[in-house]
């Protein structure tokens, strides 16, 4: 595409069609760009041009890629054109030097547009035009150039203005010091049958994990290796699998999904260090000592000013201890447990930092009472910097959880307000008994890191600790 001829933009007259991929950095970000255009030739005869502009980036093999056209501004020779957005992957390939080449075309209905003229620059070269300052170009066409004696230009093209707007990762927020916070919930509700009774998802064995711990175990396991402060794993960042002791005789290994400890990401395995793997652990539905009431959040170590279980091994023993004092009751309340949890992100949204996530981690045989209110509390939990897993245990209908997922429309609260954002993940551990640790752990964290960046993405809040400046760090820096 030489863009040297009078007619046609580059590429129009051809016939077959070439489809080049190009491996490109993973910098997410995007730029705004104004241009405007002064004493543009004036290619027709009755009236001004009509003139658009074109960029093209410059690829490896020289081949060039429209990057964006801008809108056409009728009769005009000193047209400006609208801002517009282009990410710094399709504009550069995240290289501040990659060659982009420009062309202005006066507009014809026919398609056989006049070239008027072309320049050539480099996103490093744009980004004068940041803040006050102005870049501008000379819009040559080399064919008057070379039969012109006193040709100049075609006219002037200007940079007006220039905005870097950084999109953050997951990962950006995580090395910037987000500290991931699980709270695990159990449903003692009498739906899950009585402890006593072998067919009860809490049956208490001592030689052998009923349902509950099972799913308690692998789930928890992989959450544990999100749990709190993270960061590079260093000399000695080293984790090991943990087993969780449930009785006589017997154990679970709860394999994590590498060594040392890895964030399962999906797609994405990620080398961290866990600082702190403790889990609130509460529990919902029963009746609690001394007064044997119904509790629909109360801590299963019965130490209300305390919840806290060192690791899972711990929520263990506390759940083992927990389940022959009390009595299943009910009625199946989840929004109580979900707004006690909400408080702590509540105060957390006030630092305006992206400091603190909350994950509650509810485990329940899927029997919801308060479907209405629980919506509502969710409505309100999507606006925090929280998320919801549920992991349905047993064999039950789980209807009411596929609802609350909102992965077939969009829950609403019972007066038909919208989430802010999806922040429920439904997972029915019965479709997981035999997988790998790896399917389970893409499946329960699946949605986990977008969930993240969509909430400090709407709030506007970058990561805490300055990212650490790369070869491109102009094109990382937020505006």
């Amino acid at each position: 595409q030489g863009g040297q001829g009078d007619k046609a933009v580059p590429g129009t007259e051809r016939l077959s069609q070439q489809v080049i991929s190009e491996e490109i950095s993973g910098n997410n970000g995007y730029v705004e760009l104004a241009f405007r255009a002064k004493k543009l030739d004036d290619k027709d005869l009755f009236s001004k041009s009509d003139p658009f502009l074109e960029i093209y980036r410059i690829d490896d093999d020289r081949s060039e890629q429209l990057v964006y056209r801008t809108e056409v501004v009728k009769n005009n020779l000193s047209p400006i054109w609208e801002p517009f957005k282009v990410s710094l992957n399709s504009l550069c390939s995240c290289e501040e030097k990659r060659r982009l080449r420009c062309v202005v075309w006066d507009y014809d209905s026919r398609g056989k547009h006049d070239f008027i003229g072309e320049f050539f620059t480099t996103f490093e070269e744009m980004q004068k035009a940041m803040g006050e300052s102005k870049v501008q170009w000379d819009c040559m066409n080399p064919k008057y150039k070379l039969k012109k004696r006193n040709y100049k230009n075609s006219g002037v093209v200007v940079l007006l203005d220039l905005k870097i707007h950084r999109v953050y990762s997951f990962l950006d927020y995580i090395m910037g010091g987000c500290q991931i916070h699980f709270t695990v919930a159990i449903d003692f509700t009498a739906s899950n049958g009585d402890p006593r009774n072998s067919c009860s998802l809490h049956y208490i064995n001592p030689y052998q994990p009923n349902e509950y711990l099972k799913a308690l175990v692998a789930v928890g396991e992989i959450c544990q290796d999100y749990d709190r402060s993270v960061g590079p794993v260093g000399p000695q960042g080293q984790d090991t699998p943990v087993m969780a002791t449930l009785g006589p005789g017997c154990s679970v290994m709860a394999t994590p999904v590498t060594t040392p400890c890895m964030l399962a990401l999906p797609g994405l395995l990620t080398p961290f260090s866990c600082s702190d793997k403790k889990f609130s652990a509460l529990g919902f539905g029963a009746r609690i000592p001394p007064k044997y009431e119904v509790s629909h959040d109360f801590a299963i170590n019965f130490n209300p000013d305390n919840d806290e279980c060192e690791g899972i091994q711990g929520v263990v023993e506390s759940y083992q201890s927990c389940l022959p004092k009390i009595q299943l009751y009910g009625p199946t309340n989840v929004a109580p447990i979900i707004s006690k949890v909400a408080r702590v992100p509540a105060d957390e949204e006030r630092t305006k930092e992206a400091s603190q996530y909350f994950i509650l981690l509810i485990l329940t045989d899927g029997v919801v009472t308060d479907m209405a209110d629980t919506r509502e509390a969710i409505v309100r939990a999507s606006y925090l910097p929280m998320s919801i897993i549920i992991v349905g245990v047993g064999n039950a209908d789980f209807t009411d959880m596929q609802i609350l997922d909102g992965d077939d429309g969009v829950l609403r609260s019972p007066k038909g307000e919208p989430v802010l954002r999806d922040i429920v993940q439904f997972v029915p551990f019965r479709e997981f008994k035999n997988a790998s640790p790896t399917a389970l752990a893409k499946c329960v964290l699946a949605e986990v890191p977008k969930q993240v960046v969509e909430y400090y993405s709407y709030k506007a809040f970058p990561p805490r600790c300055p990212q650490p400046d790369t070869p491109d760090s102009n094109l990382s820096s937020p505006q």
